[in-house]
């Protein structure tokens, strides 16, 4: 059997889903790039999909792809899930959108106060990009200060204060490891606002004590996401969270978990996991039940900068009916069973994966903390961590872990590109079997 390389991958998938390509070049006449979010980037292009069901998609090629994208985590419940369409359909046969509430936001909003500790009072927008764009003002305005701390690698939005040191270029200077420069990930980003951006590196303990003393007038807020999703999914360690909670609390910074994907981690979040209680959470993707709605939640006192009208925050589409219907049905579903199958199925894949590769001496890894969003890829070398953001640029081999992307496509998944994936309560333990034997052809393939 000959060695699986990049050339031979990207031959296959460009046969395997050439109506896409069609379809990539037909959408570049309207639509810059083709679509409207580069992410579905696949390789050369998109694969378009015609269905969904279960934990399966279907293409428009007519083929059956097992779906570990989910939408980059939204689809906890797979497509098409019973419970969904019919709350759905009842919601659509009254109204679609109203320009008064509906009494579906309490409903979602008592069920999120009811699961997370530290939340007391929501407030609805249309995405998680808008609810990190609305914390970050609660938190200037609750403090008085204008000075956002995040951390290299953090993605929380494409917001111009907030799309800043998310995928910095490595080549550049990016500053040290332990007092990274703030970088815009774009161009159109003032310079203004890359300057009210305070970057911090995942896990130093001390470098981010040292920054965050040195400009506490300044800071109104942390914001971080317990495991990042998209710079490379790294993992907060227990004693660096609970020591940054002491440490913003000290200095009067409010602390922001931007829970957007972590949400799935448990029936708390992942805040639940670690026992630390942040002022602010942000959420979306899975509490919208594939519709687009985001939250942000926080305790009573910081909130009260929205009830009082000191920050005004307001949008046509915020707490949309259908979006609520969705949710509510949604959250009902995610059980702490549902939570122990998810996190189950992941800790088999992570399990048996890097058992396999360890054995065999292999540089592929499947990493993260364990819930039901993982991270696949190959390193430079065996053994190596991802500690910090930069760890994931230094560690990381992209091309053989595009080559084991794009082969997976080839064979029947559907993982995002980039070489993360999550799992849905649909999937059987035949699904997640297929996937591990599957991926170790592959990766026995490419190190062949």
């Amino acid at each position: 059997m000959s060695a699986i390389t990049l050339e031979s991958s990207l031959a296959t998938f460009s046969r395997r889903f050439e109506v896409s390509a069609k379809l990539t070049e037909r959408g570049k006449e309207v639509i810059p790039g083709g679509y409207s979010r580069n992410s579905f980037n696949f390789g050369p292009h998109a694969i378009y999909v015609e269905s969904g069901d279960g934990a399966y998609i279907s293409t428009v090629e007519g083929h059956r792809l097992l779906d570990l994208n989910n939408n980059f985590t939204v689809n906890v419940l797979g497509h098409n899930h019973p419970a969904v369409q019919r709350a759905l359909r009842e919601s659509i046969e009254t109204g679609v959108s109203f320009g008064n509430p509906v009494a579906l936001e309490t409903e979602l909003a008592q069920l999120l106060v009811d699961r997370m500790p530290s939340i007391e009072r929501v407030q609805f927008s249309c995405s998680a990009s808008e609810s990190c764009m609305s914390a970050v003002r609660v938190a200037r305005a609750f403090t008085g200060r204008t000075k956002i701390a995040k951390f290299e690698g953090g993605y929380h939005g494409f917001t111009d204060p907030l799309q800043v040191s998310w995928h910095p270029d490595h080549d550049g200077d990016c500053g040290p490891d332990d007092a990274p420069k703030a970088i815009p990930d774009s161009e159109g980003i003032p310079a203004e606002d890359v300057a009210n951006v305070v970057v911090l590196t995942q896990n130093d303990r001390e470098g981010t004590e040292r920054i965050l003393r040195a400009h506490a007038s300044e800071i109104a807020c942390v914001i971080l996401e317990l495991e990042s999703a998209s710079g490379g999914v790294v993992t907060l360690e227990q004693d660096y969270v609970e020591s940054l909670r002491e440490l913003t609390s000290e200095l009067g910074i409010v602390l922001i978990f931007d829970e957007t994907v972590t949400l799935r981690a448990g029936y708390q979040g992942m805040q639940g996991d670690y026992g630390v209680a942040p002022d602010l959470t942000v959420m979306g993707k899975i509490i919208g039940g594939g519709f687009p709605l985001g939250a942000v939640g926080g305790s009573a006192e910081i909130m009260s900068v929205l009830e009082s009208g000191l920050v005004s925050i307001s949008g046509t589409h915020h707490g949309h009916k259908i979006a609520l219907a969705a949710g509510i049905s949604t959250m009902r579903e995610l059980t702490q069973g549902a939570f122990d199958r998810l996190n189950g199925m992941a800790t088999r894949v992570m399990e048996e994966l890097n058992d396999w590769s360890n054995q065999r001496g292999s540089s592929f890894a499947v990493y993260g903390k364990g819930i039901s969003h993982l991270a696949y890829g190959f390193m430079r070398e065996p053994g190596l961590s991802i500690r910090t953001h930069r760890d994931y640029w230094r560690n990381f081999d992209g091309t053989g872990t595009q080559i084991c992307s794009l082969e997976l496509a080839n064979r029947g998944f559907f993982p995002v590109a980039r070489g993360d994936f999550s799992l849905s309560l649909p999937m059987s333990d035949d699904d997640i079997t297929a996937f591990i034997e599957t991926t170790k052809e592959i990766v026995s393939g490419i190190e062949s």
